[in-house]
């Protein structure tokens, strides 16, 4: 029996336009903070700022757009926010003191936080049911090829290229974001459930905002994002105190490249044996690359650490945001989406702060040797709250599938 087709017109479309919509976040993420000490004379705290209020506004849009999914439709919603995303894009051209420029950041940020739940409610109906675990896994790769790219980027612009064709590169990538998200075609289900919803009655209800059914995997994946903000904001700056800031750009591409290279596999048995058979190890992975990483004094460790976490982190993160879709109704999975993202980057924006406090006090070696302990405590946290659910008789499976 053939497989369902994954890649088709409208998978590789929302794969192309949330991989321009990351990459223009990412290429932003790093050279605004630059910008804005250099150029508009702003202090290191309130450029610091930049992410912050990015964020926020993300998140307290999010439980939003997850309900004004369900009312409108997917792609109107989809649609509107990469023109507010592009908006705020075009708007970095104006701001003439950081003040200015937060403001443009919060505003953008609604734009984000929209398109990013759309996107990730989006692709959940174009992937075959069947496939689910590795459609999942190669959308993310989108985000994750995003990140490598858009900080490089982002660093060339601001410091070789000038101001003016920074924001000209990123009006590109966002206009680029919302072409490709025009031309996606939705299943035509889409129209009869809107309908559908349409026509009741609505009071306002927790469940209206936040899906109950991904909650508790959406707070595991907040725990891992704690952890993983530690690496995010700070191992560029751990790799410099050690003596190795010559590799420390290289420590995305590795890990970039060992993630793309396991997510065919790690997809496939995802959906053949669970999430567990893939969850548990990928667990023990980022935990032992953490460790290595506290420990490291050579370029060889600092890059085996990055290969480790991003075959662990890297699977993770694919792993919890599928099995949040999967645990909820097709019809709510914009909530599922929504609140799966709110708790994530909720818990990267507490780890950020956690980890910079806790870090100046006993330093990034300890730190990460802790954190390493931290992620393996994430076992257990996560067989409480999903874990124990999965029903993982491989032997069963084999015998239903033969017969």
């Amino acid at each position: 029996m053939s497989k369902e087709a994954l890649w088709t017109k409208g998978f590789i479309s929302i794969w192309i336009s949330n991989f321009f919509l990351f990459l223009t976040f990412y290429y932003l993420l790093v050279s605004l903070p630059i910008y804005a000490i250099n150029h508009l004379h702003g202090h290191q705290a309130s450029a610091g700022l930049i992410v912050t209020i990015f964020l926020i506004s993300a998140i307290v849009i999010r439980p939003f757009a997850g309900n004004f999914m369900q009312k409108i439709g997917k792609k109107p919603i989809f649609i509107v926010a990469l023109v507010l995303f592009l908006i705020g894009t075009l708007l970095y051209f104006l701001p003439q003191s950081v003040g200015g420029l937060l403001l443009v950041r919060a505003f953008h940020g609604i734009g984000f936080g929209i398109a990013t739940t759309a996107t990730g409610t989006i692709v959940a109906d174009l992937i075959p049911n069947s496939r689910r675990g590795e459609g999942m896994g190669y959308y993310s790769m989108s985000m994750n090829l995003a990140m490598v790219i858009g900080p490089f980027l982002g660093l060339m612009a601001i410091n070789s290229w000038g101001v003016q064709l920074l924001f000209i590169i990123a009006s590109i990538c966002a206009l680029l974001s919302l072409g490709t998200g025009i031309a996606i075609r939705l299943p035509k289900q889409e129209n009869r459930q809107v309908h559908a919803h349409a026509k009741q009655k609505h009071t306002f209800k927790w469940s209206n905002i936040f899906e109950p059914s991904a909650l508790s995997i959406s707070f595991v994946a907040a725990l891992f994002g704690i952890a993983y903000s530690s690496i995010l904001s700070f191992v560029s700056v751990y790799a410099n105190a050690k003596g190795l800031a010559s590799v420390s750009g290289y420590f995305f591409v590795v890990y970039a490249v060992l993630m793309l290279m396991a997510r065919p596999f790690t997809g496939r048995w995802f959906d053949r044996y669970g999430a567990n058979i893939i969850i548990y190890p990928c667990i023990v992975l980022f935990a032992v690359g953490m460790f290595i990483l506290s420990g490291m004094h050579t370029a060889g460790l600092f890059l085996v650490a990055a290969g480790l976490i991003g075959i662990g982190y890297g699977t993770l993160f694919p792993s919890f945001q599928t099995i949040a879709i999967q645990s909820a109704e097709p019809q709510r999975r914009g909530l599922a989406t929504a609140t799966f993202l709110s708790l994530f980057d909720s818990g990267i924006g507490i780890g950020s702060f956690l980890v910079g406090f806790i870090g100046d006090k006993i330093g990034f070696s300890s730190l990460y040797f802790y954190t390493s302990i931290y992620i393996l405590l994430g076992l257990v946290v996560y067989y409480f709250m999903y874990g124990k659910k999965v029903k993982q008789n491989v032997g069963e499976l084999a015998e239903k599938k033969v017969g």
